[in-house]
C-alpha cells in the first residue's frame, strides 16, 4: 500500500523512526493504532454520556435506583 504525507510530516516521521530504531512503516502503524485507540475511547465516552443521561432522565442515580428500576 502507498500513502502520501506532506513533506514536513514525512521528515518528522523519518526522524522519529531513526530516534526509536524503527522503520518508517512501524512509526506510521504505531500512530494509526494510537489514533484508533483514542477514537475508541472517545466513542465509549459518548456512549457512557448518552446512557448516563438516559438513566438520570429515568430517575436512576444510584445502584439502588437501578435495582428498583430493573425489578419493575
Amino acid at each position: 500500500r502507498t500513502i502520501s504525507l506532506p513533506e514536513d510530516l514525512a521528515r518528522e516521521t523519518e526522524e522519529i523512526a531513526r530516534a526509536e530504531g524503527k522503520s518508517f512503516s512501524a512509526i506510521v502503524q504505531d500512530a494509526l493504532r494510537i489514533a484508533r485507540a483514542q477514537r475508541t475511547r472517545s466513542d465509549l465516552r459518548e456512549l457512557q454520556a448518552f446512557w448516563s443521561r438516559k438513566a438520570r432522565d429515568a430517575g436512576i442515580v444510584s445502584e439502588d435506583d437501578l435495582d428498583r428500576y430493573l425489578a419493575e
